[in-house]
């Protein structure tokens, strides 16, 4: 079941590799995602002292959930992965033109997980093809429906 979806990382990159990852979470955390009050729009994954963090991810804490704890909305958290996932991921990152970004957050087995994307940038001509390609499949779909 998903909790959140980063719809602007399908828009700016071209995913070419899927891999699921858990997140290291303060309880307030655990409480707004499940609330859904998580945005994934401006993250991105960044390699840091030997591990893998989330950057630029928002959860806005519930007001009754953090009143002992000072929540900081935009900390950095730390992904959870393999060695053998976070030395692929390495040697991939490290060729120019490829990152990782956040696709979206869902429940695995009672757990919270993150999807992230091996990503190349694409261009601005790239995003207007498949924006042309997106209205094309709609407008497709309507004349089949009228038929």
């Amino acid at each position: 079941m998903s909790i959140a979806n980063n719809k602007k990382a399908f828009h700016d990159y071209f995913i070419e590799d899927q891999i699921e990852a858990g997140l290291v979470l303060e309880g307030w955390e655990v409480k707004a995602i499940r609330a859904g009050r998580v945005q994934l729009k401006e993250a991105y994954i960044h390699w840091k002292k030997g591990a893998f963090y989330l950057v630029g991810s928002h959860i806005t804490a519930l007001p009754e959930a953090s009143t002992h704890v000072k929540p900081d909305p935009v900390r950095q958290r730390k992904l959870l992965l393999k060695q053998s996932e976070i030395n692929k991921l390495i040697g991939k990152v490290e060729r120019s033109g490829y990152t990782l970004v956040p696709l979206n957050l869902h429940y695995a087995r009672g757990k919270i997980k993150m999807d992230m994307g091996l990503a190349k940038g694409k261009k601005q001509h790239d995003k207007r093809q498949a924006s042309k390609e997106k209205d094309w499949q709609r407008e497709k779909q309507r004349i089949m429906k009228n038929v």
